[in-house]
């Protein structure tokens, strides 16, 4: 059996005297996709941000590949595309990706790059472009890019598909496909649920900054009885509303 690529354990994380993360538990095996399903403020975001040691954690343990999550090497293997995602306005298309690939130690391969652009419908033109002329979808992709060609053996994605529309986002489904097939591992966050039950192997629901369930999609629906994601998800908070 594979090891995990991520190992959270009763990670907690206070604001300001607000509890944002509550005893957080939760694996991702190595080679595997994993789904983070939550409401907005649930603590999607801060957790991510705490895995990769950007916010500190005020109890608990992380682990990347083994590692503690607070050694820089465990970091080695991990690329990131937050939530939002902004790049700094002075640069190119091209001077980021030159940019963010030598950060990851890759070359920069203009072919590989125009035939990456061209898998996921972005005209390879828009190298020559500042990235403050972009559109949100274009700049999502930019973004998207540079995780895909990183190499790296896990990706932490915050709303990966946010600003894609569908078209896009059934390129870059095919996209994480071959990855996968390749062994590297996935965490992301969503609230397209129907993304999660497509892609994530496992998924954890994340509310009001606790756990509420973690396992396959197949056990949620058969815990929650909804005959897909959504109606699963929109049980289990009704009935964690009605035990508050």
């Amino acid at each position: 059996m594979n090891k995990p690529a991520i190992e959270c354990q009763a990670v907690c994380k206070f604001y300001g005297g607000k509890t944002v993360l509550n005893d957080v538990s939760l694996n991702l095996v190595a080679g595997s996709f994993f789904g983070l399903v939550g409401m907005n403020g649930s603590g999607k975001t801060t957790l991510i941000k705490t895995i990769l040691d950007l916010t500190a954690c005020d109890s608990g343990s992380i682990k990347l590949f083994g590692k503690s999550h607070r050694e820089v090497r465990s970091r080695e293997q991990v690329a990131y595309l937050p939530d939002r995602f902004t790049p700094p306005a002075y640069l190119r298309c091209q001077d980021f990706l030159s940019y963010m690939l030598a950060l990851h130690n890759r070359a920069y391969d203009e072919t590989e790059i125009r035939q990456m652009f061209a898998e996921l419908e972005l005209d390879h033109e828009v190298l020559k472009t500042s990235v403050v002329n972009l559109s949100k979808g274009m700049t999502q992709k930019l973004g998207l890019i540079s995780c895909l060609l990183s190499g790296k053996k896990l990706l932490l994605l915050d709303e990966p598909m946010s600003g894609l529309d569908p078209r896009a986002r059934v390129l870059f489904k095919q996209q994480l496909k071959k990855l996968k097939a390749q062994g590297t591992s996935l965490f992301f966050s969503s609230h397209a649920l129907a993304d999660v039950e497509e892609i994530a192997d496992t998924m954890s629901v994340l509310h009001h900054g606790e756990v509420l369930f973690s396992g396959t999609h197949s056990e949620f629906n058969q815990l929650y009885k909804g005959e897909n994601l959504e109606q699963s998800y929109m049980n289990c908070l009704s009935q964690t509303s009605a035990t508050v």
